[in-house]
């Protein structure tokens, strides 16, 4: 069985506008302007206790509108004088931290769009700063000179500035933590309580987490005042996801790229996101599906900053459709257009699964959510599927050609490993000097991964027909005897073809266990 269920109960979509949770006539038009009229549940929750000016904690998964539920009370009360904030005279009044340069970025482009009619004092336009590492310091201190009423920023060049003088934190009177979680996993707790111990006692103060580890719960006590603990949806629905149908595939290594330029063909395939544990593994992917004719990007932790900016803009503008990344480099991602995530590799425990397929099934809308399985990742998944409850402890042995892959996915028989010309995959660094023409040779040899000795037992096919006619080949290393195990079962391909990957169809037929009736959950899309 490779469909898994989801036992979620999410809210229904409310219909209260922003206005009339009595949000200022500036903001609603702004967020109107952007087809944003009614509030999420999380916002519907948390907007009238943070409009009063109370502190609150927020938990709710990514994707269920978090940043507009602190981004939009934060904006009308610095805003407005009645609230009892500090006048805008252009020191920062509200305080944003985020764990990553890209949720840096793209709440920044959020809050910087509410704010667009907002005034500060003597008509100036209300100002929103983006702080993070990864760039020049002169620009950014060169924005807080200016004037900065609201600062979004990273931990590290936050703490910076603020060392340094530039970046004056005594007059504010809102602070945000978002992904509050994730600062923990990426240690930015020390940070964190440094930076709280140059802001103002009396300040409002909003804190946003998916999960509530006991750090957090401790930190919580530590800096907030008696404050509400909203949740948006019930503990399991914070774990899976209605609007989300998952699968999962037993998988080989060797085969997984071919499986997944054909999902990339799956009828219905929008803007696709690709998750890998390991920075070379991203980079390799990225450049296989750019050979292979896929528009393609990369986000990693071996990337700059201008390229994984880069690669991140096409996939926002449309140029890129296929956005490979690392769980560290992918937090803070928020698109709420993305049809498919690909787990390339299982993620190391439940929490970053949930993370992952979460990028889907958002904002409304219904997503897909694949997983490939290698033989040595089972004892992983195996942990996933119970923490989660999935119901998919045995994946269903799955090769590119299998017919029950293409099926379930909705892939056109006639799709095979490409679609077009070999393109060069957004956010890769400039090639090295090679004697290869090859668009491989863009990969740092520091990033490549060990390769079998290629053989010419192994055969490649297309749309599960065999490149070449001899199926007689004998294997002769390592590569062969790996990608065809004496267990693999023959599989016919939507194509009639019986190739398996290799020369030679092996005629035992491996099970671990009576699979369930398509009616317990098998996909039929």
């Amino acid at each position: 069985m490779t469909h898994l269920h989801s036992h979620t109960t999410v809210p229904g979509e409310t219909k209260m506008s922003f206005a009339d949770l009595g949000v200022r006539p500036e903001i609603v038009r702004a967020l109107a302007e952007n087809g944003i009229e009614h509030a999420f549940a999380i916002q519907e929750l948390t907007l009238p206790l943070a409009l009063a000016g109370d502190d609150l904690i927020g938990q709710a998964r990514t994707g269920m509108g978090k940043t507009f539920a602190f981004g939009v009370p934060l904006l009308h009360r610095i805003a407005t004088d009645a609230d009892g904030t500090r006048p805008l005279t252009g020191a920062p009044r509200a305080l944003v931290v985020v764990p990553t340069r890209e949720l840096c970025i793209q709440v920044h482009g959020d809050l910087t769009e509410a704010a667009k009619y907002l005034d500060a004092d003597a008509g100036r336009p209300l100002s929103v700063v983006a702080i993070y590492g990864g760039r020049p310091y002169e620009p950014q201190i060169e924005s807080l000179q200016q004037g900065a009423d609201v600062v979004v920023g990273t931990p590290g060049r936050l703490l910076d500035l603020a060392q340094q003088g530039h970046l004056q934190l005594g007059g504010l009177s809102v602070l945000v933590l978002d992904e509050a979680d994730e600062m923990l996993d990426l240690g930015f707790l020390p940070d964190i309580e440094r930076i709280l111990s140059r802001i103002p006692d009396d300040r409002q103060s909003m804190l946003f987490s998916a999960t509530m580890p006991g750090p957090i719960i401790t930190l919580a006590r530590t800096f907030m005042n008696q404050p509400t603990h909203i949740r948006a949806e019930g503990v399991q629905g914070a774990a899976t996801h209605d609007t989300t149908e998952q699968f999962a595939f037993r998988a080989h290594a060797l085969d997984k790229i071919e499986m997944v330029a054909r999902i990339l063909q799956a009828e219905g395939r929008g803007a696709t996101m690709i998750f890998t544990r390991t920075k070379r593994t991203a980079q390799k992917v990225a450049d296989e599906l750019a050979e292979r004719g896929f528009k393609v990007g990369a986000v990693h932790g071996d990337l700059g900053q201008v390229a994984r900016e880069k690669a991140l803009s096409g996939f926002r503008t449309g140029d890129v459709d296929v956005l490979v990344a690392t769980d560290v480099a992918a937090r803070g991602i928020d698109i709420d257009d993305i049809t498919h995530v690909i787990n390339y590799q299982i993620p190391e425990d439940e929490q970053a699964y949930v993370h992952r397929i979460g990028r889907t099934g958002r904002a409304g809308k219904t997503g897909i959510a694949i997983t490939l399985v290698d033989w040595d990742e089972l004892e992983r998944w195996s942990m996933i599927n119970k923490a989660l409850d999935l119901d998919c402890a045995d994946p269903a042995e799955t090769y590119s050609n299998s017919a029950h892959f293409y099926t379930e996915l909705g892939i056109p028989a006639e799709a095979g490993g490409t679609v077009g010309a070999a393109r060069a995959a957004k956010g890769t660094r400039p090639a090295r000097a090679s004697g290869s023409g090859s668009s491989r040779s863009a990969e740092p040899r520091r990033n490549a991964e060990p390769r079998p000795a290629r053989t010419r037992s192994r055969q490649r096919t297309r749309g599960g027909k065999s490149d070449a006619g001899n199926g007689e080949q004998t294997p002769t290393s390592g590569e062969a005897q790996s990608l065809a195990p004496a267990s693999m079962a023959p599989v016919q391909s939507p194509a009639n073809g019986t190739e398996t990957g290799d020369g030679q169809a092996p005629r035992r037929r491996r099970r671990r266990g009576p699979r369930k009736p398509s009616g317990a959950g098998a996909a039929t899309n």
